[in-house]
């Protein structure tokens, strides 16, 4: 059994009936950010809670919450109908948006970095399945905060990535005092760092950097 990350026990907290002032007060995650996490969770008021606020502000808060539960499933069910049947040039320019945005800007190096399991494992297939690289090509490097546990952190992302720990490097903590208030308890398993090596593959090393750099400026470019 692994210990609980802090998003785990904002969820328990929150399947116990708890508010958000309430989780923010016993995790230190903001409102905002509990809002964030929390929005497509049933929430109904423990005794507790209505005891604390009053009935009419947990009522208030219980179907506030229902709305927005109802908003979010709409959201959902329209989505599926825009976007459709999902197409391999959809799987590649959706890669290419992503690396867009967080991949590395050098010629000569081909890297991502995201704390999302899944945009990570989606660029890992993205990398391997439409670019086609082998898993062989792909090191991570993770970097955490002194609140994480490493060995934890490296088992989730081996498993969300399906890369073997032996192709993981030496992580790196942020240990820097300004960052540990912002941080603490947000990133639970970290970031990770996708970095790809040629291994003696001249397409997969300098070539591959300047393709995805033309890929980017050719897209850039659309008016």
């Amino acid at each position: 059994m692994h210990a609980p990350t802090i998003r785990e026990k904002v969820l328990e907290l929150r399947n116990a009936g708890y508010s958000y002032t309430y989780i923010s007060a016993q995790t230190g995650i903001s409102k905002s950010t509990l809002s964030g996490w929390l929005g497509a969770v049933p929430y109904i008021p423990n005794e507790e809670t209505v005891l604390k606020i009053g009935k009419a502000r947990a009522a208030s808060g219980e179907a506030k919450n229902k709305v927005k539960r109802e908003s979010i499933a709409f959201a959902g069910e329209e989505a599926l109908k825009d976007i459709g049947k999902v197409s391999e040039r959809d799987l590649f320019m959706l890669g290419l948006g992503l690396f867009i945005g967080e991949g590395s800007k050098s010629s000569q190096l081909v890297s991502f970095v995201n704390s999302n399991p899944k945009v990570v494992r989606f660029i890992v297939h993205w990398f391997t399945q439409v670019l086609g690289l082998s898993k062989k090509n792909i090191t991570i490097r993770l970097h955490l905060y002194p609140d994480n546990d490493q060995l934890a952190c490296v088992l989730f992302w081996s498993n969300v990535t399906n890369i073997p720990t032996r192709q993981f490097q030496k992580t790196y903590i942020d240990r820097r005092e300004n960052k540990k208030a912002i941080k603490t308890g947000k990133l639970p398993y970290g970031t990770a760092h996708v970095v790809i090596r040629s291994r003696g593959e001249k397409r997969f090393g300098v070539h591959l950097a300047r393709k995805i750099q033309a890929y980017s400026a050719i897209v850039l470019e659309v008016r």
